[in-house]
């Protein structure tokens, strides 16, 4: 059994209507559970509702109902669209339960008895729909600078919690930790805040009623941003150390927006500092998400609604689309023309098809029947390969480029497919053995791949795993591990996992036929035409990764006396920037610039198609780079 994990989203505020944002959270945050589970961790995972402020009091009040059963009404929102989502929480935790009331109190208290809140009088600014206090300083033409609308002034009594106090520990515990906040650009940002310094922060309002009770002092009730913080505690039982928060506690990693990024990286860990709790491991903030390139707004009609998604498109393609169109960390751009391009390339080209046609070939040339077999191989060993690489990919989060590792390995198998050609290894008797072998390969390559999906596609992989008759309690570590559990098994063929979206489909070239040789016909050049080509030995110094896009990389190719050169390559999906430097390549020089992502490249370098992947050419032995190739 691994480590126990504890992952948390944040509490979603009722007032608002679960949209595009709220499911991003909250499907990547179950795709981590779901991948920790399946290693065999004890998994906590929990979500719920910030149900308490003055927003949601003055909604209430214009409906003419009270602000609980205005809560009560509202909840089921989230609640329904998690269900259809197949998120896998352990536990849903409301703001106006008697067990969160009790451990906001309990830390109020606690924080109180060490001389770290104090009454005091707040005037200032105060933006309810953020529910932030701001000074005049931050205020952007008299607005709030983040939701843009204007604050109203506030002169009331308050509580204030000494923030001040805990700069610098705060700061130390920032420099000390650099995975606290990710991704790092989150983290330079909140550094700079906290350096910039803390004011001691107002932390309870008497000019409305919804919400706890200031223990001692009704006449308050406290901050909301005390109170919802305290959800991660509450839901493991705090006060009480034992059972689950003496488990779970610290949160290895609060999943948020980075809207709320300050909330949780500078007044939550003072907080527990306060409270001599020990902080949480890890707060990462993803981006935002816009539509067709525009923000989303309700005025503007381009909300996007993820249970109006799910009917149309599916559960599972949904949540695939929105774990691997975007870096998770940066912001995203939602279009249902790249949904469904997604859906037919991704889920039903490689994906589905790779399923229907083995099966289609165990059932043609082994009746139906996995050979029992030696499988260990070049597909093995790429299998294992791929196996490696999402899981160092998920402990960073990094889902996007988890899926792509998958969908290489995917992809791999399809061409494994092509070159072995089990079709005319079954029209020899004599390659009977050799055709056992491949059609046992394939079929364990698509057990493994099932166990890889199932965290980001949990109703396909449970579709997948009835098709090869996986045993219940198929998705675990062990089952990830290369083997032989589908000998002898009788596989029915899959029915189309995925099938294609017509509407709105772009048409696709026919793919060119091979001659009776096996090879495509090529158009033949002679001796002067091949020299027009300027081939030159290069060396790779620089490497890195281009923002949204998840196949390109930008490279500085050093090529001697004619320096050096800005390529862009599509050979992410199989290679890390940090693998590159120092490889030596083949670059063709006098290939006309074009601009890939805005990104000028100035040449190519050249790969071949292997069995994983894109592999490029390099050279058998040192030669200094900037060489003619002849």
């Amino acid at each position: 059994m691994s480590d126990p994990f504890y992952i948390t989203t944040p509490i979603y505020y009722v007032n608002d209507v679960p949209h595009i944002g709220h499911a991003y959270t909250t499907v990547a945050a179950d795709a981590a559970a779901r991948y920790r589970r399946m290693m065999g961790s004890a998994v906590f995972f929990l979500t719920g509702t910030d149900e308490h402020g003055q927003k949601v009091e003055k909604s209430a009040a214009q409906q003419g109902v009270s602000p609980k059963a205005l809560a009560d009404r509202v909840v089921t929102r989230f609640q329904k669209l998690w269900k259809v989502l197949n998120i896998s929480h352990d536990d849903f935790i409301r703001t106006t339960e008697a067990r969160h009331q009790e451990a906001v109190q309990t830390l109020w208290r606690t924080v109180a008895a060490k001389g770290d809140i104090y009454l005091g009088e707040y005037e200032d600014w105060y933006c309810t729909p953020c529910e932030t206090f701001l000074t005049a300083l931050q205020l952007q033409e008299g607005k709030c600078p983040d939701c843009g609308r204007e604050p109203e002034q506030l002169k009331e009594e308050s509580y204030f919690f000494r923030m001040s106090r805990y700069e610098e520990r705060l700061l130390a515990h920032l420099e000390a930790h650099p995975e606290f906040i990710q991704p790092e650009s989150r983290r330079n940002e909140i550094i700079q805040f906290v350096r910039g310094g803390l004011k001691d922060l107002s932390i309870s309002r008497t000019t409305f009623s919804w919400g706890i009770p200031v223990p001692g002092n009704d006449r308050h009730v406290i901050y909301v941003w005390f109170d919802a913080l305290t959800n991660y505690l509450s839901a493991l039982g705090y006060p009480d150390r034992t059972e689950h928060f003496g488990t779970f506690w610290p949160a290895d990693v609060h999943v948020i927006g980075k809207d709320i990024l300050r909330f949780h990286t500078v007044y939550w860990p003072t907080f527990l500092m306060a409270a001599d709790l020990p902080l949480p491991r890890q707060v990462f903030s993803h981006g935002w998400w816009t539509v067709d390139g525009e923000k989303m707004s309700k005025s503007k009609g381009n909300v996007v609604d993820p249970g109006e998604m799910v009917q149309r498109y599916g559960a599972d393609p949904f949540r695939y689309f929105l774990l691997r169109e975007v870096p998770f960390g940066l912001d995203g751009d939602f279009s249902e023309k790249a949904m469904v391009g997604r859906f037919n390339a991704d889920l039903a080209n490689d994906l589905g098809n790779l399923f229907s046609r083995v099966t289609t070939m165990l059932g043609k040339y082994c009746d139906g029947t996995v050979p029992r077999t030696d499988t260990s191989g070049q597909l093995s060993a790429q299998v294992e390969r791929a196996v490696q690489r999402v899981d160092e990919e998920m402990a960073r989060l990094a889902f996007h480029k988890a899926l792509q590792e998958i969908w290489a390995l995917i992809n791999g198998i399809n061409r494994h497919v092509d070159q072995t050609a089990p079709w005319a290894l079954a029209r020899q008797a004599s390659r009977r053995t050799e055709l056992d072998r491949v059609m046992a390969e394939l079929m364990e390559a698509l057990r493994v791949v099932t166990l890889l999906i199932s965290p980001f596609m949990p109703q396909t992989a449970a579709e997948a795993a009835s098709v090869l008759g996986l045993e219940a309690g198929w998705s675990t570590r062990a089952g990830l591990q290369w083997g032989t559990s589908l000998a002898s098994a009788k596989i029915a063929k899959a029915k189309p996992l995925f099938p294609r979206i017509e509407a709105d489909e772009r048409p696709r070239p026919a793919p060119k036929q091979p001659n009776a040789a096996g090879a495509k016909q090529v158009a033949q050049i002679n001796l002067q035409e091949f020299q027009r080509l300027d081939l030159r030995t290069g060396v790779i110094r620089e490497a890195e990764a281009v923002a949204k896009s998840e196949r390109l990389l930008k490279l500085r190719v050093d090529l001697g006396e004619a320096g050096r050169r800005q390529v862009v390559a599509g050979i992410a999906a199989v290679y890390r920037p940090s693998d590159l430097i120092g490889k030596s390549v083949v670059v063709l020089c006098n290939l006309k610039p074009a601009k890939l992502m805005g990104i000028e490249s100035q040449g190519m370098v050249l790969a071949v198609e292997g069995d994983d992947g894109l592999s490029l050419l390099g050279l058998d032995r040192p030669v200094p780079p900037g060489r003619k190739i002849h």
